[in-house]
């Protein structure tokens, strides 16, 4: 917003033109703008502060935003204006921080149930994810609106160009991007029908389009708070979608080293591979993934049948021996290859870098030859995601046992592994999960609802507020944007 139109908008605030005004936190910090709420509160008046996307005040959260916390400054400058704090992806200890943060000790809590149960949740081995999404999309999505989640700037323009060479309507968003061209592609996909946009997580805040018919990843997000947030952007108009993402040990490794390379102290390292064991877990899961990602946010429930695993249960075998053929050759290796060495050594593969470091004279060359390759890239995914392999950063990526390592390798402890297995394609997904989609309108379930509201308001207007879609606080036909400039 231009600083002439800023000035429009305060002079027409301070005049009663309008209902209601969104504001950035960063704008709201900034002197002029407490000025102007004093102003404001001293002449036509301040009715309500409606704070959404309340999880960014967690210090530990996924979306983290310093401004969130000073927030807790309505309730010292404005103590009897009501205020409301609402969220879609806050588990019981994020929902604990937003109270003490925002100064909400004496609110109510409403927690509606975190079940998008529209939304079919779909996880596969990552082997060559362009294609993989392609087929994704050209088999159930073609035509439709799509948002794809890449890790990287670079990689989202990348993705965006190849999927138009093939066909699909594509356009690229990040926050590097020109602002003009961001703001016009964002436009293109809000207004047009069967646009897909790929986009880092910079792209979905504030996005309210209801017929986005899939959210997919081609990269791994930080947490399953992150997950939750980026795949319920679909299907907001309550008719069948899917959540999608290709998944492999690189992105576990990648995930890893992000985390370790960064600035932030001990405790949030901790917590961040905790967030992203979690992840890891779900994508991992021989059982339902919406009973595991409702479990994350303390909601019990059954298995959903509208999920891959449920649909297409994986196998399961006792993999307690292949894990100890792995471990053990990553510890006679010396703990400081990745896993495609450690593979080739287990495989028996004759290559220039195992006779340079002599790996074929080691007790587990050739040992691993009942599995090929893919199947032992399937196992080491999983000995990372369970624990039993680390990744040694600051030793280029070299897999090093843990101490969850020992008991395996020693038989004391068994092992279970999901199989590798080939995935048929389920094609039309709107028409197999037709059933998930009416079953959503039955029980009430409104997708863009918020998912948890805490608030110090009493009285019928608040008593309303409760119901309403997030984002819509009303259906005030005045209202105004404030923005960060």
């Amino acid at each position: 917003m231009s600083a002439e139109a800023a000035l429009a908008v305060e002079r027409g605030l301070l005049a009663g033109d309008y209902d209601l005004i969104y504001v950035a936190p960063e704008r709201l910090m900034l002197a002029r703008f407490q000025a102007l709420l004093d102003q404001l509160a001293a002449g036509p008046g301040l009715a309500l502060f409606a704070i959404d996307e309340a999880h960014c005040v967690s210090q530990w959260g996924h979306d983290f935003r310093p401004e969130y916390i000073q927030l807790s400054i309505l309730a010292e400058r404005f103590p009897a204006v009501p205020r409301i704090a609402l969220t879609a992806t806050a588990d019981p200890e994020t929902r604990a921080e937003i109270v003490d943060k925002l100064r909400l000790h004496d609110a109510r809590q409403f927690v509606s149930s975190f079940d998008r149960p529209n939304i079919r949740y779909r996880i596969i081995d990552k082997a060559n994810a362009r294609n993989q999404l392609l087929a994704f999309i050209r088999d159930g999505h073609a035509g439709e609106a799509g948002i794809v989640y890449c890790l990287s700037r670079r990689k989202v323009e990348e993705t965006a160009e190849w999927l138009v060479e093939h066909g699909i309507q594509a356009l690229p968003y990040h926050a590097g991007m020109d602002t003009a061209l961001r703001r016009r592609n964002q436009d293109r996909f809000l207004r047009e029908d069967g646009i897909v946009m790929t986009a880092t997580i910079a792209f979905g805040m504030g996005i309210d389009k209801p017929d986005v018919r899939f959210v997919a990843h081609l990269d791994l997000p930080k947490s399953i708070e992150g997950y939750y947030q980026e795949t319920g952007r679909a299907g907001r108009d309550g008719a069948p979608a899917e959540a999608w993402m290709a998944y492999g040990l690189s992105d576990a490794v990648q995930q890893r080293r992000m985390i370790e390379e960064g600035d932030a102290d001990p405790a949030f390292k901790r917590l961040a591979h905790a967030r992203l064991d979690e992840l890891l877990a779900l994508c991992e899961s021989a059982t339902c993934r919406r009973q595991r990602l409702l479990a994350h946010f303390a909601e019990a429930s059954a298995p959903c049948g509208n999920c891959d695993v449920c649909l297409e249960p994986p196998e399961t075998w006792d993999g307690t021996e292949t894990a100890q053929q792995a471990l053990s050759c990553v510890y006679r290796t010396g703990q400081r290859f990745g896993a495609g060495h450690v593979i080739d050594v287990l495989l028996g593969h004759d290559t220039e870098r195992i006779r340079q470091w002599g790996h074929e004279s080691l007790s587990t060359y050739g040992i691993g030859k009942a599995l090929d390759e893919k199947e032992w890239r399937a196992v080491f995914r999983q000995l990372v995601a369970l624990g039993l392999l680390d990744v040694d950063h600051a030793g280029y990526g070299g897999l090093r046992l843990t101490s969850v390592s020992r008991p395996v390798l020693k038989g004391e402890q068994t092992l279970t592994l999901r199989r590798q297995v080939a995935r048929k394609r389920v094609k039309e997904v709107r028409r197999a999960s037709a059933h998930a989609g009416s079953g959503c309108r039955r029980r009430g379930v409104v997708p863009a609802l918020a998912r948890m509201a805490l608030g110090d308001c009493q009285g019928t207007r608040c008593a309303r507020l409760r119901h309403l879609p997030r984002r819509h606080f009303g259906g005030h036909r005045r209202s105004a944007s404030e923005n960060p400039g």
